[in-house]
């Protein structure tokens, strides 16, 4: 088995991981503006350059954004029986193995071993498992969370402008359509880098619930996608971009937001953090075998 094409795809990811670490541990440093600048200007930008693209084709990727839906909504159940057995709340632990790290890791992996050509699908994947995190993820933690804001998010509003853009035919311009680009570019690197940032702070307290984790998030997203396999007729490019999906680790939303209504926030940043650790052994494993 060639390991390089493994190895050039997730090394280069936990590197800059392991820089935004080093950083913040030498020089403490607050991220909230970064991600917030990262939230609201840079993905949305890059979200609306990949989907306003000339060649483009929402219903090239329609199937794939529904097996996307299915294998967070699956893995959910996949894991519900886990939650007796390891006594622990299932909003604490049920969210982390559906939401997976699609921005933060999902882009940059796919880019890496696909090229270029995976963005858009890529971009698909991580707007289906952003959507259903701010939507359905939310109601979990907490059912009087306000749904409606979703749809005035900076990165839905540019989804559904870059949407509208390529059903209608409309070329952007290049002197706006290039200093998008160029801004949109700045969203993949700084993700990562200020993933390894916040983890200065994590929680490692309860690693064994984070091992548990680390183990059944990705396992629970491939039963899924392995499920469905038989019954999908997506390009073997597509399917193995399911199945990268599938593997991914808990995303770090998952610990602001249970930060954001006390639900065990302790608990479910070891949960994350862990897996995200851990995810460079799952990650090789599932990318040594679509390549």
């Amino acid at each position: 088995m060639n390991l390089i094409p493994v190895l050039n795809t997730v090394l280069p990811v936990f590197l800059i991981v392991a820089l935004g670490f080093l950083y913040g541990r030498r020089f403490p440093t607050d991220i909230d503006t970064a991600n917030r600048l990262n939230m609201e200007i840079f993905t949305p930008a890059l979200i609306f350059s990949a989907l306003s693209a000339q060649g483009f084709q929402i219903a090239d990727y329609s199937q794939l954004a529904l097996a996307a839906t299915l294998v967070v909504l699956g893995s959910g159940l996949v894991v519900l029986p886990f939650v007796r057995l390891l006594r622990v709340d299932w909003k604490t632990f049920v969210p982390p193995m559906m939401f997976t790290n699609s921005g933060n890791m999902g882009i940059p992996i796919l880019l890496l071993a696909f090229g270029e050509a995976a963005l858009p699908a890529a971009i698909v994947l991580f707007l289906v498992e952003n959507t259903l995190h701010f939507t359905a993820g939310m109601y979990m933690v907490n059912h009087r969370a306000n749904l409606w804001n979703v749809l005035r998010t900076p990165m839905i509003l540019a989804s559904i402008a870059g949407i509208a853009v390529s059903l209608s035919g409309f070329v952007v311009p290049s002197v706006a359509a290039v200093p998008i680009e160029m801004v949109g570019q700045i969203a993949i690197p700084l993700m990562l880098f200020t993933l390894g940032v916040r983890m200065v702070d994590a929680d490692f307290s309860d690693w064994r619930l984070g091992l548990w984790g680390a183990v059944l998030a990705p396992v629970s997203g491939l039963v899924i996608a392995g499920l469905l396999y038989p019954w999908l007729t997506l390009s073997p490019e597509q399917m193995a971009y399911l199945f990268i999906f599938a593997a991914l680790p808990p995303a770090v939303l998952n610990y602001m937001v249970a930060e954001k209504f006390q639900q065990e926030p302790k608990r479910v940043a070891s949960i994350v953090f862990i897996a995200n650790l851990l995810s460079i052994f799952s990650l090789s494993a599932v990318l040594a075998w679509v390549l």
